[in-house]
């Protein structure tokens, strides 16, 4: 899953400066590009990482209308696989060669988890910012089918023309803040069974 939406009273620059200030140390480096509306962070490991392959990851925070959607790119894994392939073919050549690789292999399945640590670093600023992947009480109104009506949502008919709107009742994906329809068994963005 590479996409989620934070619902909530937060802006792109508060999830950038918690990236910014998270990983903005050890073998990372941490650029961030874009105005208020759009952000783009970019994390990746230093050009010669003391330990490792070289991994890359962009996360884009766009503002949408009460909240922040955040796509991740696709991360840069060559570097990684690549020295990862050769510490098994060292390996195999002689066992020893191991004892010498133990904090680079380490190092590598770490730059793995890139996106894992990103995801976590978000999903806890938005929930201490007061955000969640609940729609908010200002997006929840239904509109009826057949006058235009604007509706709380949990009312059962219309208050202009009576009609039914239990099945209009707009939710979210837990998992990714998604907004799906009631009739949708599993979260079109991320799969998810609701």
């Amino acid at each position: 899953m590479n996409q989620r939406i934070y619902h909530g009273n937060l802006q792109p620059l508060d999830l950038a400066n918690a990236l910014v200030g998270y990983f903005h140390r050890g073998n990372w480096r941490v650029q961030r590009v874009g105005d208020r509306n759009k952000l783009v962070v970019q994390i990746a490991t230093t050009d010669r990482p003391l330990s490792g392959g070289q991994t890359a990851l962009s996360v884009i925070l766009q503002r949408v209308e009460d909240g922040v959607s955040v796509d991740i790119g696709e991360q840069a894994w060559l570097g990684v696989a690549a020295i990862l392939g050769a510490s098994a073919i060292s390996l195999l050549a002689n066992p020893w060669n191991l004892l010498h690789r133990l904090d680079d292999i380490a190092q590598d399945i770490d730059n793995l988890q890139l996106a894992e640590e990103v995801w976590k670093v978000l999903d806890d600023t938005a929930h201490n910012l007061g955000a969640s992947q609940e729609l908010s009480n200002r997006l929840r109104r239904i509109t009826c089918e057949y006058c235009g009506t604007a509706n709380a949502v949990g009312e059962g008919r219309c208050l202009a023309c009576g009609a039914p709107l239990g099945y209009l009742q707009p939710r979210t994906c837990k998992k990714c803040g998604f907004v799906v329809l009631h009739s949708e068994a599993n979260c079109p963005n991320c799969g998810d069974r609701l």
